[in-house]
């Protein structure tokens, strides 16, 4: 992983320099947008319940000009030659697959959204690392995006980015995402965390100024290869979908913790059960911490951390050994809470820290890593950042 602190100039540069080379001109700009981790609150945004994202100092940045015609061209420092597609393409979902459809995406969801597109050569740098779950996939839309919307001279407000985002993802390249990532990727303010009711779509953004506090987000890759992770989000996804129509309610965000036991008394396995448990529960965690930013209490949102890790192991059943090995190691160290981030199967753990004994723990989880026989983690620490923009 990138090490902290990496300024987006350094990623801005690559991706100027890349298109210097690929098309021997200069960009018209440069767009960037950031990773983002989840603090709490996971598989509840398709569940229309709440969530609380933060962006990264992780960047993603796009170098682009226009050129004429309906033509896009796109290259990328991971590939080893550009991707060219017309508007035929673009048009298609799943006509382009692999990264250059997230591209093709973002292009769709504007021309089916009304808006004159104009053709473009991009060229793409990232530090955002892939398959990590810090939503390297909505960096790469968002900057995209903002990219052809500003040499488009487009009429798409802030607010309106995500769904559009979302749609590229969704039914261009074909994964089912909530809201959340587009969303944190594209409306985050630096110094906050973003509270997301992916039903209304309303947000709200919540101090978290780690560095005021002496403090700082350790988000650990955990570098397991991730088993069977689209399959088993669409399943999870899906056993959610099936629970409400059971309990006859619009999502399981409106089965409230007080009527818990009743709902969960009307499900008729165990396994659906622990599913339901998981996002009702999930769903009060979020509100506790954000109750306790808002107070100011930044420490004691560490046990609602780490009861939503439980949560997931236990009843979502989404976390792997290298995933729970970090957290209990992180935990061990003198982190306040800990946590996987994600989707699950894989990817990546913050722990709330004080910043001083960061790297204390960092190491706590690299030395349990070797116990084990693990692959090595890559380990950063973060404070909250900016969403996408011009840079």
């Amino acid at each position: 992983m990138t090490e902290p602190g990496t300024p987006v100039g350094a990623v801005a540069e690559r991706a100027t320099a890349g298109f210097r080379q690929r098309y021997g001109a200069e960009p018209a700009g440069r767009w960037a947008a950031p990773g983002r981790v989840n603090l709490i609150g996971e598989h509840t945004d398709y569940n229309d319940g709440f969530v609380l994202p933060f962006a990264l100092p992780l960047r993603t940045v796009v170098a682009a000009a226009p050129q004429d015609g309906e033509r896009w061209t796109v290259w990328s420092e991971l590939a080893d030659s550009p991707v060219e597609f017309g508007a035929a393409e673009a048009d298609q979902p799943g006509r382009l697959t692999g990264w250059a459809a997230y591209v093709a995406g973002v292009v769709w969801a504007l021309r089916a959204a009304g808006h004159a597109v104009p053709g473009a050569r991009l060229a793409i740098a990232s530090d955002v690392p892939l398959g990590s779950g810090l939503s390297s996939s909505a960096a790469l839309e968002a900057a995209v995006l903002a990219a052809l919307v500003d040499l488009g001279g487009l009429d798409l407000p802030a607010e309106r980015r995500p769904r559009l985002a979302q749609r590229a993802e969704n039914d261009y390249v074909g994964a089912p995402t909530g809201i959340m990532d587009q969303s944190a990727v594209i409306r985050c303010r630096a110094g906050h965390a973003l509270f997301l009711d992916c039903r209304t779509e309303s947000v709200e953004h919540i101090p978290f100024d780690l560095d005021a506090a002496g403090l700082a987000v350790l988000v650990i890759d955990s570098r397991a290869p991730h088993r069977h992770a689209d399959g088993e989000y669409a399943s999870r996804r899906k056993s959610c979908e099936r629970a409400a129509a059971q309990l006859g309610v619009p999502a399981l965000r409106d089965v409230s913790p007080d009527d818990l036991d009743a709902a969960l008394a009307r499900l008729d396995d165990d396994e659906t059960r622990r599913r339901v448990r998981h996002v009702v529960t999930e769903d009060q965690r979020v509100l506790d911490t954000v109750a306790l930013l808002r107070a100011g209490r930044v420490r004691d949102i560490g046990p609602l951390l780490t009861a939503s890790h439980a949560s997931m192991r236990d009843d979502f059943e989404i976390t792997v050994p290298e995933i729970d090995t970090a957290v209990e190691a992180a935990l061990a160290a003198g982190a306040y809470g800990a946590r996987m981030t994600g989707g699950g199967f894989g990817g990546c753990v913050l722990a709330l820290v004080e910043a001083a004994a960061a790297d204390v723990v960092a190491r706590a989880v690299v030395e349990a890593y070797a116990e084990r026989d693990f692959a090595a983690p890559g380990t950063v620490t973060v404070l909250p950042s900016v969403g996408a923009h011009r840079t």
